[in-house]
């Protein structure tokens, strides 16, 4: 598979990778627009929130709740961040892989 993030996950690809375990890897995302800007990726490859099924509602909550920890961790939890799914081209998703921003720690650049 050509899947970027794919490749990631097997280390075939370089990633500052900041998190990983046997469902998620989280890695700062190349062109950041924040000073804290981190991709949560599900192992698993779906391609975008519309292909999720039923059977992917675990994984999707542990998502959330992995973003959490890991604001925590960034600390950017008390002065707030952003949490962001792009869905399909129109939405500004560039990989077809299911990943959530992490944002925080300052302005949004463009």
């Amino acid at each position: 598979m050509n899947c970027i993030f794919c490749q990631i996950i097997r280390k075939e690809q370089p990633a500052d990778v900041v998190y990983e375990d046997e469902q998620m890897i989280v890695f700062k995302d190349i062109k950041p627009k924040t000073p804290v800007h981190l991709l949560i990726v599900p192992k698993k490859h779906i391609e975008s929130i519309n292909h999720l099924e039923e059977k992917d509602k675990e994984l999707f909550s542990q998502m959330i709740f992995l973003a959490k920890k890991i604001a925590q961790e960034q600390s950017i939890s008390q002065a707030g961040y952003k949490l962001l799914f792009n869905v399909g081209r129109g939405g500004g998703q560039l990989i077809d892989h299911l990943h959530l921003h992490l944002m925080g720690g300052g302005e949004i650049r463009e």
